[in-house]
């Protein structure tokens, strides 16, 4: 026979806790506030490494010369005015370091090169700027690289050279040998082209710090302040509609107090996972909401299948306490629950230790989901079940919708 564990002493200390940790989660709200991402916050984002120039390249002379980057390889290609194309290819196999590459330049009539780096300079290790046009022109087009050994430029010194931009956000990205900070200012709207004048502001403050030739700009975004609020009027409707539609099932599939604990356990875990994302001050996103919806979707789940065995054993033993036949449906898909939620975290753990930026964000809500989502399901949806249910007999728990041991509710177990 099972062995039957006593979840039910533990109900209160369970709330007790829960309360416990939204409550510091409010603290945390009302102190740190939420990170909202640009795709949440009108304004203007900036990806940008802080590296030295490697090799400087111009082109006078009539024929027009591109340059381009790829996975393996970087190429020159030049046109005549007649449309003859020719394309100069260094691999990374073939042409490993930076004096390779510049040797290799020498061939191209009227193309000036200067290396400004070491020639041992790995050539797959340079980068350019994004808004530097690939087009070469009589304008220094550079490639850049991030010297090792040298003492990385950290957070708080872009931070310093940031200063006298009021609310401007900086974070570090990246691996150490591929660092990179991410730069956001807000739009209040008081520029006419925020865009243009919010970029402006930002490379001013840079290229005054740390010099133009030492910025390479990854990437830019903005997000309009319609855009934003329509966005995050979306996120509502989308989380609050789940919340809705799994209200109705749950209702149709049992009960209404049955269906009062499934939501009240989700906006548990909703809430715990909004104040992880607090505190760790991790970029609230569109990502951060699919992981939300995706713990929503885990956790309804997990608690059915624990609601059709809580059903099964009223049926079965209509006679038992209501805390007692919720022992030991809890008991007995106990083992379930845990090597369901052990097996998910192996992948999403997987998925954190292996990704960067926003895919390891959304790897890291996920783990705090699955521990809320397998805990809210045990222990808060339990408890408002038996808070409803108390002083009653197991067949007077459900009214109506009562099934026969063994009929399945096409929860995933």
């Amino acid at each position: 026979m099972k062995k039957i564990i006593s979840f039910s002493k533990f109900f209160v200390p369970g709330i007790i806790f829960s309360i416990g940790l939204m409550a510091f989660g409010i603290i945390g709200y009302f102190t740190k506030g939420i990170n909202f991402g640009i795709d949440f916050q009108a304004g203007f984002i900036e990806k940008v490494k802080i590296a030295p120039t490697a090799i400087e390249l111009s082109y006078e002379g009539p024929l027009t010369v591109s340059f381009s980057q790829g996975i393996s390889d970087v190429s020159i290609t030049t046109t005549s005015l007649d449309g003859e194309s020719k394309s100069y290819v260094f691999n990374f196999t073939d042409n490993p370091t930076l004096k390779d590459f510049a040797d290799g330049l020498a061939s191209i009539d009227g193309l000036k090169v200067k290396v400004t780096a070491s020639e041992n300079v790995l050539l797959k290790n340079l980068f350019s700027d994004s808004e530097s046009s690939s087009r070469l022109s009589a304008a220094v087009f550079r490639l850049h690289h991030l010297e090792k050994g040298l003492q990385p430029i950290n957070t708080d010194e872009v931070r310093h050279a940031l200063s006298s931009i009021p609310s401007v956000l900086v974070q570090q990205l990246g691996t150490p040998e591929d660092r990179y900070f991410q730069i956001r200012l807000a739009d209040d709207g008081k520029y006419e082209d925020a865009n243009k004048e919010l970029r402006s502001i930002i490379n001013s403050a840079l290229n005054a710090a740390y010099g133009s030739e030492n910025i390479a700009v990854i990437s830019t975004d903005f997000v309009g302040s319609r855009f934003s609020s329509s966005l995050a009027q979306q996120a509502i409707l989308l989380v609050g509609g789940a919340l809705v539609l799994i209200f109705v099932y749950a209702m149709f599939r049992f009960q209404w107090n049955f269906s009062l604990a499934a939501i009240i356990a989700l906006l548990h875990d909703t809430i715990v996972m909004i104040m992880f994302i607090s505190w760790t001050q991790m970029e609230f996103n569109s990502t951060t909401i699919a992981a939300i919806l995706t713990i929503i979707g885990y956790s309804i789940n997990d608690t059915i299948v624990i609601f059709d065995r809580i059903r099964e054993k009223i049926n079965l033993e209509p006679r038992l306490e209501c805390n007692e036949v919720l022992d030991k449906a809890l008991s007995e898909v106990f083992t379930r629950t845990i090597i369901t939620t052990l097996t998910t975290m192996v992948a999403v753990v997987a998925l954190y230790l292996f990704t960067t930026d926003s895919m390891k964000d959304f790897a890291l809500a996920l783990i705090v989901g699955l521990i809320s989502g397998t805990y809210s399901s045990i222990y808060i949806a339990s408890y408002f079940i038996a808070l409803t249910s108390k002083g009653k007999k197991a067949g007077e728990m459900i009214t109506r919708g009562k099934k026969a041991p063994g009929e399945l509710s096409g929860a995933v177990i």
